[in-house]
């Protein structure tokens, strides 16, 4: 497989392109072998690693019944959306001890 085997072309418009397609169904299918026989080729697809990197990224907490309506009451009284002042307690909260981590080890 050369590498010009693997070279798609400058396209000017999408006729065009899906005329190239047409004559070449087995392109992206010789790209990703020699991907795999080179060893470049990756575990998963880009929307598989997108999703994976969002849950990474968020945390759902169980709460018991009693702290969501404690927090749904505090919300109203204090005019926040109630999905947004549990984010905003954990954050205060977290502030709050990496501060005092920080303090304690620079005594």
């Amino acid at each position: 497989m050369s590498m010009d085997d693997l070279k798609m072309p400058k396209f000017e418009n999408e006729k065009e392109e899906a005329v190239w397609w047409a004559a070449n169904p087995d392109f992206a299918l010789r790209v990703l072998q020699r991907a795999k026989d080179e060893g470049r080729l990756g575990h998963g697809s880009v929307a598989r690693r997108l999703v994976a990197a969002e849950a990474a990224t968020a945390t759902a907490l169980k709460l018991d019944a009693t702290d969501i309506t404690l927090a749904n009451k505090l919300a109203e009284r204090k005019g926040i959306e109630r999905e947004v002042y549990p984010k905003e307690l954990v954050h205060a909260a977290l502030l709050k001890e990496a501060e005092a981590l920080d303090q304690s080890s620079a005594a």
